[in-house]
């Protein structure tokens, strides 16, 4: 286009403005190369760590973005059930279980400890003492665990406790924020489903358009810039088309991952 319109300007037939505005917007578009380059180069170097590879070396697998098929339908609703293989929800919940352990624990240790035998007469005596008046002092030899410690294995007692309401609390808002990203990315996919059809209809008619340009071209009805015109309205349709894909393919990946992955393998759940 700004080749046509220097040889315009040559002529007498286009006005320095011209030129100068489409050198502006062919700079400007040139200008979008370099940061699409590396990001480019940025995730094949992604694609290669998580294959288990350096940046320098070649993967083994290739793929192209026309070759991926996404799922023809995707649920608008799941079970909740699938959000418990979560890891972040399983060590959530096996936090609760050791942090109820640790009140049990806590709390035997307020328990005097001593060694049982089978000598019951010596049983007898030994629990008959224990309560009489001065008893304990005169067993406490015996025992490994005091009775009277200023109430420090009470309050181990209460901070296990504590520490149960905390990670109850932990484990209460990891399963909603696990809901939550579950309900955000089914939000997200139903908006990409629209999307995609938009960018679609979109692209088919830039297409026609594209196609009925070249028509009149051919008939001496228009002109190359219109045409030109023409063709970057369609390339911008298709770079949409190709972004609403590519917002499909994400959110899709971020509902695997919101699910935590693998429920495809587990017998107890629906595919």
């Amino acid at each position: 286009m700004l080749e046509i319109l220097r040889s315009q300007y040559g002529k007498g037939c286009a006005s320095q403005l011209d030129v100068a505005a489409q050198e502006s917007q062919l700079a400007q578009v040139t200008a979008t190369l370099p940061p699409l380059l590396k990001q480019l180069a940025q995730q094949r170097d992604l694609l290669a760590a998580l294959s288990g590879g350096f940046p320098n070396e070649e993967m083994t697998e290739r793929f192209e973005l026309s070759s991926l098929e996404l799922p023809k339908e995707l649920p608008l609703s799941l079970p909740s059930n699938l959000v418990e293989q979560r890891p972040d929800v399983l060590q959530a919940e096996e936090n609760l279980h050791a942090a109820s352990a640790l009140i049990g624990v806590a709390r035997a240790n307020q328990l005097p400890s001593f060694a049982l035998t089978a000598d019951a007469g010596s049983m007898v005596l030994i629990f008959s003492h224990f309560f009489t008046r001065g008893g304990f002092w005169d067993i406490a030899a015996g025992l490994t665990a005091p009775l009277y410690d200023g109430g420090t294995l009470k309050h181990r007692e209460l901070a296990a406790k504590a520490a149960y309401t905390q990670a109850e609390e932990q484990y209460r808002s990891t399963v909603l924020t696990a809901f939550q990203n579950v309900a955000d990315t089914l939000h997200a996919i139903q908006q990409d489903a629209d999307g995609l059809r938009a960018a679609s209809a979109a692209t088919e008619a830039a297409e026609v358009t594209l196609n009925l340009t070249k028509q009149q071209l051919q008939s001496g009805y228009t002109t190359d810039l219109v045409l030109l015109t023409a063709e970057q309205g369609y390339q911008q349709a298709v770079l949409n088309l190709v972004q609403a894909e590519t917002n499909r393919y994400t959110d899709t990946a971020a509902l695997f991952q919101a699910l935590g992955g693998g429920w495809w393998n587990r017998p107890d759940l629906p595919n």
